[in-house]
């Protein structure tokens, strides 16, 4: 009798201890908040059988005929494991379903930069032998020079004419860091080489290149590319925006990924037209405002992340000229957790044609978006250097988001 009283105690403890590491798991794994088009407490698409479990005190009983109220507010819910283990409290928020104009074609970007962007900062040679100027200032790549000796600066041309005109006599810099403004004093020195007078600072003020679109709002023209911001390639840190603008282009040709060596997309801007406004470069891509709206348009639902299976999907993206095609992907796996916003979805290309002409993902592609049961689900971001089938995406409502705020 206590042998059996024993075992039933373990195996009590055994299946307590294995609840609470799903428990655990469920809440790391699943969102803080939720979107919906109405209240509902049905199943959220997860590797774990969870529901939502309202304040029903709070709420009127649900009707067929009922309109869900559409409001800017959240209310708290209980996320549910098997209906029984409360997980943890989630907000809910009921909003409008949002559709688009899918996108999946490439688009130019020509964008000029608030300030100077620092890449690096390197040693001058000198008579007296190697200086620092910058270093010896405390300036550091990612720093955004905003003004020398009170003259607010737009090109690169205006700092190199200041500095030249120096003669070696100190000058005043006021730059930002992490969101930090502060100002320090850099002395340049001459260049035996090149006999002119330098600060060891390599800076940026425009960039130019290609992407593609992901959606467009029809109701206010805005657009959203690129699923990622644009950075610094020296510095690594995102480019602040003055101004900018989108034209078209044309995709050439593709060099194939490799493993360990990522592929890319050739192509040209096709006239210097422009299509739209830069407005924002954010973490989660590009977004602006279209002039006018593109002729024969798809469009298409978004889908809240809480829709969003591992399994089949599809891939809207160019390989060639200006028209995007379908490719058949695989969602390998989902993460709501908000710590990195870019990946939210790991992807594996397994159209035959897409790997045989790419080799899988190229830089380029990002922005191209992800279909699933015919809703835009998320945004290609990334691939894997090692890996080129397979790539990180941004789930579509993540991005939207950011668009709203325009």
């Amino acid at each position: 009798m206590k042998r059996s009283v024993r075992a039933l105690t373990l195996f009590l403890a055994l299946v307590l201890s294995v609840m609470f590491c799903i428990n655990g798991t469920a809440a790391f794994l699943t969102p803080d908040e939720l979107t919906m088009t109405s209240h509902s407490n049905t199943l959220i698409k997860s590797s774990f059988p969870l529901s939502l479990r309202y304040d029903h005190d709070r709420l009127a009983p649900a009707s067929a005929t009922a309109a869900p109220s559409f409001t800017d507010d959240s209310e708290k819910a209980e996320l549910m494991l098997f209906g029984v283990f409360p997980v943890k409290e989630v907000d809910v928020k009921l909003q409008q379903r949002k559709n688009v104009l899918l996108g999946g074609q490439p688009f130019g970007i020509r964008l000029y930069t608030n300030g100077l962007v620092v890449s690096e900062t390197s040693p001058v040679t000198t008579e007296q032998g190697i200086a620092n100027p910058s270093q010896q200032a405390g300036i550091q790549s990612g720093d955004i020079i905003l003004s020398v000796n009170g003259k607010q600066l737009r090109t690169n041309e205006q700092l190199l004419d200041i500095v030249s005109a120096s003669n070696g006599a100190s000058i005043s810099i006021t730059a930002i860091r992490n969101g930090e403004k502060y100002t320090t004093t850099i002395t340049p020195v001459k260049d035996i080489d090149i006999q002119e007078y330098r600060t060891g600072l390599y800076v940026r003020d425009s960039c130019a290149g290609i992407g593609t679109m992901t959606y467009i709002d029809p109701q206010n023209k805005s657009f959203a590319g690129l699923g990622h911001g644009i950075c610094d390639t020296g510095s690594g840190s995102i480019m602040p925006l003055l101004s900018g603008d989108i034209v078209n282009a044309d995709i050439t040709s593709v060099r194939k990924s490799l493993c360990g060596s990522p592929g890319t997309l050739n192509g040209c801007f096709s006239d210097n037209v422009s299509l739209g406004t830069l407005k924002l470069n954010s973490e989660h891509g590009v977004y602006g405002t279209m002039n006018s709206l593109p002729r024969d348009p798809v469009t298409i639902p978004v889908a809240y992340k809480q829709e969003v299976v591992s399994g089949h999907a599809q891939l809207y993206t160019t390989i060639d000229g200006c028209e995007p095609c379908f490719y058949d992907v695989q969602i390998e796996s989902i993460s709501y957790n908000n710590l990195n916003t870019e990946k939210n979805m790991i992807i594996r290309v397994t159209d035959p044609e897409l790997l045989s002409k790419a080799g899988g993902i190229v830089q380029g592609m990002s922005g191209s978006p992800i279909v699933q049961n015919d809703m835009l689900v998320g945004a290609l971001t990334h691939v894997f250097v090692n890996e080129p089938d397979c790539g990180y995406a941004v789930f579509a409502e993540n991005m939207i988001s950011y668009s709203d705020e325009l």
